[in-house]
């Protein structure tokens, strides 16, 4: 079987939820596809490098920008650039002027799919008016639209104005079973536990809306005897660093930069923690709950829903930076609480979130073979 050609426009291509989804499928999708990735961002690649070896893709440097104003001229070469792609898949804002240039010149364009996976710090507490009139004119020529959460449904519903017919939610789901297994010993880089430690973790992009600058300001108030471990890259690191140093509490935060293979290493984590402005199914809580952990959270996106009902109790509001210490604390100091609600989404993550289903749906709006089946 040739393999389908498919074009990536991704806002960025530095790995957090969306791009380890995309990157996930295209490892098991392996020879059927051949793929070429774009970033609005194109010094934001991080990514590439959990892709497998063996997958065919390619990283063009002379394709169209994906960044500039909407203008018909741009768009029209945008349009004859992906008419060389049997199938265009986008990702978020940043990547609608491809979304732009199929509505203007559908003729000249492949079959087109656009995922819209959450909203930056600039939406994070109110939606901008341009963009939702912009995605209502221009969506319309897509082949489908695919979110993950229950309330960016309801955007796409209610705001967007996309009809049913159009419109899939695909829960993100992961492998869960390598989360079964004990973290590697060492696989996080300057981690020394002592015997009483409580190490508190997340896995984030490190940009403006994960808010991680509250999470070191609720750590800040707990014991000595805690660690804050924030694996992840990105343009906030300084300003999260700053903050722990301002509050006195750097020594007891690490921050390893991006690590691959979460199941490595997640389990040396006590505690789960997300301190974000903006969610809507994170992947990195999926992950967590499959490896069995407690989670402390923002009251953001499907988050509250997604973890065991035992757990709902410890996901806050977004503003009440004193209730998330609060939920930290409780648990710092409660093993068998943490035991006992870590072993709860484990077992919903298992139940709900395998990636199986997920990977089946994809298969088919693709137009792939599903290796599941």
């Amino acid at each position: 079987m040739t393999p389908k050609r498919v074009l990536h426009c991704h806002s960025t291509f530095s790995l957090g939820g969306k791009e380890a989804r995309a990157v996930r499928l295209m490892n098991v999708f392996g020879d059927a596809a051949h793929h070429t990735i774009l970033s609005a961002m194109p010094d934001q690649m991080g990514a590439r490098d959990a892709i497998d070896v063996g997958i065919k893709v390619e990283f063009p440097t002379d394709a169209p920008s994906l960044q500039g104003k909407p203008a018909p001229a741009r768009y029209r070469e945008i349009a004859r650039y992906m008419s060389g792609f049997d199938l265009v898949l986008t990702y978020n804002w940043g990547a609608m002027d491809a979304v732009g240039a199929r509505r203007l010149f559908p003729a000249d364009c492949p079959p087109l799919i656009h995922h819209e996976d959450g909203f930056n710090a600039d939406e994070a507490e109110r939606l901008n008016w341009k963009r939702n009139l912009f995605r209502r004119l221009t969506l319309p020529t897509a082949q489908a639209l695919i979110v993950p959460s229950q309330r960016l449904e309801g955007i796409a519903r209610n705001v967007w104005r996309q009809p049913a017919s159009r419109l899939h939610r695909i829960p993100n789901g992961i492998d869960t079973g390598p989360y079964l297994r004990d973290p590697e010993p060492g696989s996080i880089p300057g981690l020394v536990r002592e015997d009483n430690d409580v190490v508190i973790g997340t896995l984030a992009g490190l940009r403006t809306v994960k808010n991680l600058p509250r999470l070191v300001r609720a750590f800040a108030t707990l014991p000595d005897n805690t660690k804050l471990v924030i694996v992840g890259e990105g343009p906030e690191r300084a300003a999260i660093l700053a903050e722990a140093r301002r509050l006195g509490v750097s020594e007891r935060v690490l921050m390893p930069g991006f690590l691959a293979q979460p199941h490595r290493y997640i389990g040396h984590f006590d505690i789960f923690a997300l301190s974000s402005d903006s969610e809507q199914f994170p992947i990195s809580l999926v992950e967590a709950m499959a490896a069995g952990l407690p989670v402390v959270s923002t009251d953001v996106g499907d988050v509250k829903a997604m973890v065991a009902h035992e757990n709902a109790d410890l996901v806050v509001p977004v503003d009440g930076g004193a209730l998330l210490a609060a939920a930290l604390d409780v648990l710092t100091w409660d093993a068998a609480m943490r035991q006992r609600l870590g072993m709860a989404n484990r077992l919903r993550a298992r139940a709900e979130y395998d990636e199986r289903a997920m990977i089946s749906r994809y298969a088919t709006l693709y137009g792939l073979p599903d290796p599941a089946a």
